[in-house]
């Protein structure tokens, strides 16, 4: 039977078809109606024969296969199924079910009972219920003992050195092992700890019946072929971020070998060591490995023979004749002498951040308008910059050759150092965006003397419907963005406009106070998606205009500080706008009109609104002091009054080019275990029992609460498990 609305009224006699049509169709609205309850009911009998299998049934058909099995989901795995999530859809509802019983864990269980009490097994729960790669310790290994001394027989020599690496002292000469030592992959016995590995108050390590889980929550990024950043063009001095700070380098992983094999540092995203670089270089550098480094245009990477492992802290250490030295903890490059590159420096490496958030060459959905035109730009493109594919789409829009909406795609993840200025006309739709795999630079430079020099986005006077522009996948970095004139609508998605402008190479601003995005007598409705920017500075007439909307989801407001001013007029002054901000992390003051919306979110700084009467906080951490419209389930609470301590939000770092940048920190509000987003009050203070903040949708406390209660499911027999996050 087909599926088309008419499905029914095409197996009717045509006699019957002419009269229905004399009399308005009422017998062909009445067979669409029914053919519409005929698909529903074919759907639903093939979704109950879909259910049957775990790989294809329904969400909430895989407690009932896992009950089949003894698995048991998390307590509120059910709820969540039937909850709105604050009307968000079932997108974010199928991540919170997937967090809570992910539905490969449940395929797996009977396997998993197979090989119950394997540290393998630990390592693949990990993966399998949170998404963290990781490595499983048994810490009783590393408990030092004392030597026996019994010599009798002829196997006692064999028995006693069995201990020999766990009943003698530390040896200083063996600077690998020392570097390693209270890490996931240390060899160097310690001495026993009464604390329990999985302790809810104070985590121990060193338990003789402990087993250490070690994570790593941080994710690999990789940036391909990128320009290295010159710090000193007279000594050849580099770094690997083109923004001129320090990075750490992250091993590249690789897939383990079988199931039963315990992961080792090459099959984790950890940050490479010294020592441990210099042991193993040919492992690390190359093509297809952590990271290469190329020079002057060439094809062909510098070799590795010339390339040598280095402290350059202070930049004290100076390579010899042909050397290229790398420091892969403060992801810098020196170049001997002799060797100084003179046509510029490439480089791809890993570096770790927590999502995906921000320019970057990670996957990002997107959708292309029907009948936009594509420019592409870049090496082998039709355009080498980006205001020459601009003046031939505006060419091409003024001629009427093409419509109105009009796409500059970067194709490859260079740096751009040019003046944009985009004037729109009324109805224009303008896109710039990255390439897939792409993450493009655009350094504004100090080009002029006697004015500003931002990225300006301009538009005119005219008839007809606002125009409308869109960043993506972009870093933009040296100044920020200048909106004026009757815009539409600016969209910033997946973009990272640096807080301070530049960064220093310990990651401070270069100038704090400066802002990022300045919103000059426009109408423009701004929304910000998965970004990372600084300080956001409205100037308007507020007696001629109305308010302008900012929406910020998923996202990353920082002023550099709690007490300058992430969102306001100049001179701290309220700006003249409406703020929404969902799933948003606000490090700074916040000075606005009203707030119409603000759920799920941590303000930093002080909140101050003008209309208290309108709009909600709803699940949101808002600094004390502030000012805001009534509040729902807030954080602290009004109710515990004024000498009630204040549990503060604490950041693993606060620092845009680190790797825990808006990272919530080890511990903050008393979280239990070693991971801070899974407990306490700021952890677990949105709606759903996640985490207030720009990562609240990691689900990184219902990812750990899975975790815990698979090992203490799987655990080895008479054994203590507890999991430390590495990042």
């Amino acid at each position: 039977m087909s599926r088309e609305p008419d499905g029914l009224a095409e197996l009717l006699p045509p006699w019957h078809r002419l009269r229905d049509a004399e009399g308005g169709e009422p017998l062909r609205a009445l067979l669409a109606v029914i053919a519409e309850q005929l698909d529903r009911v074919r759907d639903g009998v093939e979704q109950g024969y879909e259910d049957w299998f775990v790989e294809t049934a329904a969400p909430w058909v895989l407690p009932y296969i896992g009950d089949l099995v003894g698995y048991r989901p998390l307590p509120g795995y059910e709820r969540v199924l039937t909850a709105g999530l604050g009307g968000r859809g079932d997108e974010a509802r199928d991540r919170l079910a997937e967090a809570l019983a992910p539905r490969r864990d449940v395929a797996a269980t009977v396997a998993y009972r197979r090989r119950k009490g394997t540290l393998a097994l630990l390592e693949e729960l990990a993966d399998s219920v949170a998404g963290w790669p990781s490595r499983a310790v048994e810490l009783s290994r590393l408990v030092s003992g004392a030597q026996p001394v019994r010599l009798y027989g002829s196997g006692a020599p064999a028995a006693n050195a069995r201990r020999l690496e766990r009943g003698r002292l530390v040896d200083l000469r063996e600077g690998t092992a020392l570097e390693l030592a209270g890490g996931p992959f240390g060899t160097v016995a310690r001495s026993a700890e009464v604390r329990r590995a999985g302790s809810a108050r104070v985590q121990g390590g060193g338990s003789p019946a402990g087993v250490g889980l070690f994570v790593w929550r941080l994710k690999p990024y990789r940036v391909t072929r990128a320009p290295a950043y010159c710090v000193d063009r007279a000594r050849s001095l580099y770094t690997f971020s083109i923004l001129g700070n320090d990075s750490p380098l992250v091993t590249r992983p690789v897939p383990e070998p079988s199931a039963a094999h315990i992961a080792t540092v090459d099959h984790v995203p950890a940050y490479i060591r010294r020592r441990q670089l210099a042991d193993r270089l040919a492992d690390y550098y190359g093509p297809g490995r952590s990271f290469t480094v190329w020079r002057d245009g060439a094809d062909e990477p510098v070799p590795l023979r010339d390339i040598v492992v280095a402290d350059l802290t202070d930049w004290r250490y100076r390579p010899r004749r042909q050397q290229v030295a790398v420091d892969p903890v403060l992801g810098r490059i020196a170049f001997g002498s002799r060797r100084a590159p003179r046509q510029g420096v490439w480089v791809t490496y890993h570096h770790a951040f927590s999502a995906d958030m921000g320019g970057g060459e990670y996957p990002r959905e997107r959708e292309t308008p029907s009948g936009a035109r594509l420019y592409q730009v870049g090496p082998g493109r039709p355009y080498e910059r980006i205001m020459d594919a601009y003046a031939d789409w505006r060419s091409d829009r003024e001629s009427w050759e093409h419509g109105p909406a009009g796409i500059i795609e970067i194709t490859h993840s260079g740096a751009y150092q040019e003046q944009l200025d985009f004037d729109l006309e009324p109805g224009d739709r303008l896109e710039l965006r990255a390439a897939d795999g792409a993450r493009p630079v655009i350094r504004l430079l100090d080009w002029y003397s006697n004015r500003p020099d931002a990225l300006n986005i301009r538009a005119r006077e005219g008839a007809g419907e606002p125009p409308r522009i869109v960043l993506d996948g972009l870093l933009i970095t040296g100044r920020g963005l200048h909106v004026s004139g009757p815009v539409g609508a600016v969209t910033l998605r997946h973009c990272t406009l640096v807080p301070g402008w530049s960064l220093e190479p310990a990651c401070e601003p270069l100038s704090p106070d400066e802002p990022s995005l300045v919103l000059e007598r426009t109408t423009a409705c701004v929304t910000v998606e998965h970004s990372v920017l600084g300080t956001i500075e409205v100037i308007g007439d507020e007696v001629c205009h109305d308010p302008l909307e900012i929406h910020v989801r998923d996202s990353v407001l920082d002023a550099t500080g709690h007490g300058r001013a992430a969102l306001s007029a100049p001179d701290c002054r309220h700006a003249h706008a409406v703020l929404h901000a969902h799933r948003t992390t606000v490090i700074g003051e916040v000075h606005v009109h009203a707030v119409r919306i603000a759920e799920n979110s941590v303000f930093t700084g002080v909140l101050r609104t003008v209309r208290r009467g309108v709009g909600c906080l709803r699940f949101c951490w808002v600094c004390p002091g502030s000012r805001t419209p009534r509040r729902f389930r807030c954080l602290p609470d009004p109710a515990d009054g004024a000498h009630a301590p204040v549990v503060r939000p604490l950041f693993t770092s606060e620092r845009y080019g680190t790797p825990g940048y808006g990272q919530l920190a080890d511990g903050c509000a008393g979280s239990p275990g070693g991971c801070g987003p899974a407990g306490g009050c700021v952890g677990r203070g949105a709606e759903d029992g996640s985490e207030l903040g720009a990562f609240h949708d990691l689900y990184q406390p219902q990812r750990l609460d899975s975790l815990r209660a698979r090992l203490a499911e799987y655990t080895p027999a008479d054994t203590d498990a507890g999991i430390f996050c590495v990042t």
